[in-house]
C-alpha cells in the first residue's frame, strides 16, 4: 500500500478565537527577560511550586488525572511532541527520526526511532546501558490492554481499534491467565530494531495525537517492570529529562535531571508575527536541555497556603492562582504594584478544559433515560447559577459552557449556544411540575413522581473552594426545591469512586490533550464506561456518532456530526457542562522563558532558573 507523510491536522481557527477572547480581557503576560547566566559552581537551578490536587500514580498505564499526567512526561518519552512555542500547535518529533507515515486509508502507520537514545542508568538493567528500540513502544502500548493493570486509559485505546490488541486482552480475561507480552499483535509490532508499525482496523486519520501523547504513551521498558512489579509505579524509569529522587505520596514529588540525558537543544518554530515566541526563540535557541537541574512539586490542597507559599517566596511559579486572590494579585487585571515590584509577572489563557458535573445514569434518582429522569437532569442544569459560581468563587475568571466540546479543539464554535449555558429556575420548575416532582407534603422539599423522598446526593470534597461551590449549588437548588446532600472524599477517592459507577453526582473537571474535539465526547461513548465515560451513558445513536467520526477525515459531514453531538449532550443531560476558566499563572523572575502550554503537560526542560534573581529576591 502506498505511504506518504502524515500531513497536520492542526487547526488554527478555534485557537485564533480563544486566543482573541483572552486578549480582550487584558491579557497579563510580560514579555521574557534575557536568558539566564549559569548558576554559581555547586548552586542547582531549582523550580519549587506547588499542585493543588495529589498526583495518584506516576505509572502511566493508571493515570487519568492532569497531575499525574503533568509529572510523567517529564520522565518518559514518546514518539512525538508538541512545539513549545508554535501557535497554532504543531506536532513535531521526540524519539522518533522524522515524522510518521501513513497509508492512504489511515490505517497503516510507520514511524522510525532515532537511534542512539538511553534509558537513565537503574538496577534493573544490571549494569547494562540500555538503548531505547522499538520493542519498548509495542510493550508500552500492550501494557495498557493487560487486565490486571486495570488502565483507564484502556477504553479510549481500544477504540483506535489496533489489530488483534483487544483480543490478546479478552484472551488474558477467558484464561484467567497472566496477559501474554510475548504473543504477537498485528497491529503494534517493531518491524526491525528502530521501525514501529501500528496497523488498525478502521481508518484514524487523527492517530498522529495517539504518538504524541508523552504523558500516557512515553516508552516503558519491560525489565524495569518485571523488576518491580507491583512497586513500579515508585520507580519510573525513562528516556526523559528528569528522574525521580524523592517521592512522599501526596504530598511531595522531587525530580532532577537526568544526567544521562542525550543531547538535545532548544529548537521551536512560533509564527512569524509572534512576538514573544520568537523572543523566546532568539533567547534560548541552541541551549542544551533541560536548563534546570531539579523541579520539587509540593501538593497544596487549600488555595490560601498555597498563595503564601508563593508570595512568601517559597515557590517560584504558581499556577492557577486561585481566583479568590485574583482581585489581590491582579487588580483591575494588571499585576498588583506590590507584586510588581518584586518583578513578578502574570500569564493568562482560557482553559483548553471545562468543568461539569456527572450524572451516574445508572443511579436510581439521577439515572435512567426516561423522560422523568431526562426531565430532573434537565432540571437540575437550567436551576444551576453558574453565573454566581463564576461571580462568588471564581472572581469572573470564567467562561459559561454552551457545549460539551473545549475551546482550542476542533468542533468548537464560540458563537454555539444550548441548554448548557442556560440559567432559568422558571423552567426548571415547570419540568418538574410537569414531570411530578412535587413537594406533596408541603415541607419546601419535592418528592419523586412516586411520592418517595427525594435527596441529590452529590460528591465533593472538604477544600474552602469546594465548600463554596457546594453553597452555590445547595442555593441554586433549594430554590427549585430539590434537597442536596454532600458527601465529602478526597479527589483521589472521589474519582475512583466515580469510575467504579459509586457516586451519582459529582463536580469534576476534563482537559483536552490534543486537538481533536472527539477527545471530549469519548465521556459519551459506552464503550469508555469506567474510563473517560464517568456517567455511564449509553445510546446507540451517539455510539454509531462517534464511530463514524473517527473514520472520516475533517471537513463539513464531521462538522455536522459535531454539531449532532451536542445537541443529543444537551437533550439527555448526563453531564451539565458549566464553564471553562480563565487561567492566571504567575512566577517570580527568576523563572525565565515560561509560557503555558495548550494541551501538552511537559514544560521543565523549556524553562530556565536565573539564580542570581533568587539571590537578590
Amino acid at each position: 500500500m502506498p505511504m506518504r507523510p502524515a500531513s497536520s491536522f492542526m487547526r488554527a481557527f478555534a485557537f485564533a478565537v480563544v486566543t482573541a477572547f483572552s486578549l480582550a480581557v487584558g491579557t497579563a503576560t510580560v514579555a521574557a527577560q534575557p536568558a539566564s547566566p549559569p548558576a554559581a559552581d555547586g548552586v542547582k537551578k531549582v523550580l519549587r511550586y506547588a499542585f493543588e490536587v495529589a498526583e495518584t500514580s506516576l505509572d502511566p498505564v493508571k493515570i487519568q488525572d492532569i497531575y499525574s499526567r503533568t509529572l510523567t512526561p517529564h520522565i518518559f518519552e514518546s514518539l512525538l511532541r508538541y512545539d513549545p512555542l508554535a501557535r497554532p500547535i504543531k506536532v513535531r518529533p521526540l524519539t522518533a527520526e522524522a515524522m510518521p507515515t501513513h497509508s492512504d486509508d489511515f490505517r497503516v502507520w510507520t514511524v522510525k526511532l532515532r537511534p542512539g537514545i538511553y534509558f537513565a542508568s537503574d538496577p534493573a538493567f544490571k549494569g547494562q546501558r540500555r538503548e531505547l528500540v522499538a520493542e519498548d513502544y509495542v510493550y508500552t502500548f500492550k501494557r495498557f490492554a493487560d487486565p490486571a493493570n486495570t488502565s483507564p486509559v484502556w477504553t479510549g485505546l481500544a477504540d483506535e481499534r489496533l489489530v488483534g490488541l483487544a483480543e490478546a486482552r479478552q484472551a488474558a480475561l477467558d484464561s484467567r491467565q497472566p496477559f501474554d507480552y510475548d504473543r504477537p499483535v498485528e497491529g503494534i509490532k517493531a518491524l526491525d530494531r528502530y521501525t514501529l508499525q501500528v496497523r488498525l482496523e478502521k481508518p484514524r486519520p487523527r492517530f498522529l495525537e495517539t504518538f504524541a501523547a508523552g504523558d500516557l504513551f512515553g516508552a516503558v521498558a519491560r525489565e524495569v517492570v518485571e523488576f518491580y512489579g507491583d512497586q513500579i509505579d515508585a520507580h519510573p524509569v525513562g528516556t526523559g529529562p528528569f528522574k525521580l529522587v524523592q517521592w512522599r505520596r501526596s504530598s511531595l514529588i522531587v525530580m532532577e535531571r537526568n544526567p544521562e540525558f542525550r543531547e538535545m537543544f532548544y529548537d521551536a518554530e512560533p509564527a512569524a508575527d509572534d512576538a514573544e515566541g520568537q523572543a523566546l526563540l532568539a533567547r534560548f535557541k541552541g541551549r542544551r536541555l533541560p536548563m534546570i537541574d531539579r523541579v520539587e512539586v509540593s501538593i497544596i490542597t487549600e488555595q490560601q497556603p498555597r498563595w503564601l507559599s508563593f508570595v512568601n517566596g517559597e515557590a517560584d511559579f504558581i499556577e492557577r492562582l486561585g481566583p479568590e486572590f485574583f482581585n489581590v494579585a491582579m487588580p483591575g487585571n494588571k499585576v498588583a504594584p506590590n507584586l510588581a515590584k518584586k518583578g513578578i509577572r502574570a500569564y493568562q489563557q482560557l482553559e483548553p478544559g471545562s468543568l461539569y458535573y456527572l450524572f451516574n445514569m445508572e443511579d436510581a434518582v439521577v439515572g435512567g433515560y426516561g423522560a422523568d429522569k431526562v426531565a430532573l437532569r434537565r432540571a437540575i442544569g437550567l436551576g444551576l447559577d453558574v453565573q454566581a459560581e463564576i461571580r462568588l468563587v471564581r472572581n469572573g475568571q470564567a467562561v459559561v459552557s454552551q457545549s460539551p466540546i473545549i475551546p482550542y479543539t476542533s468542533g468548537y464554535a464560540p458563537d454555539f449556544r444550548s441548554e448548557f449555558g442556560e440559567y432559568s429556575p422558571a423552567r426548571a420548575k415547570a419540568l418538574l411540575d410537569v414531570y411530578g416532582y412535587l413537594d406533596r407534603d408541603g415541607d419546601g422539599w419535592r418528592e419523586l413522581p412516586g411520592g418517595q423522598p427525594l435527596v441529590l446526593r452529590v460528591a465533593s470534597q472538604p477544600t474552602q473552594r469546594d465548600r463554596q461551590i457546594a453553597e452555590v449549588m445547595k442555593k441554586s437548588m433549594d430554590a427549585i426545591g430539590l434537597r442536596v446532600d454532600f458527601e465529602l472524599a478526597q479527589w483521589p477517592e472521589n474519582l475512583k469512586a466515580a469510575r467504579a459507577g459509586k457516586l451519582a453526582i459529582w463536580g469534576v473537571g476534563g482537559s483536552a490533550a490534543g486537538s481533536d474535539g472527539q477527545g471530549a465526547l469519548a465521556r459519551f461513548d459506552s464503550k469508555q464506561i469506567g474510563g473517560q465515560n464517568m456517567a455511564r451513558f449509553k445510546m446507540p445513536e451517539f455510539d454509531a456518532l462517534l464511530e463514524r467520526m473517527r473514520v472520516i477525515e475533517d471537513g463539513p459531514e464531521r462538522d455536522a456530526l459535531f454539531d449532532r453531538a451536542k445537541r443529543l449532550a444537551a437533550a439527555h443531560m448526563p453531564y451539565k457542562f458549566r464553564m471553562s476558566r480563565l487561567l492566571t499563572d504567575m512566577s517570580y523572575p527568576e523563572l525565565v522563558g515560561y509560557r503555558r502550554p495548550v494541551f501538552w503537560q511537559e514544560w521543565w526542560q523549556y524553562v530556565d532558573i536565573d539564580a542570581s534573581q533568587r539571590r537578590a529576591k
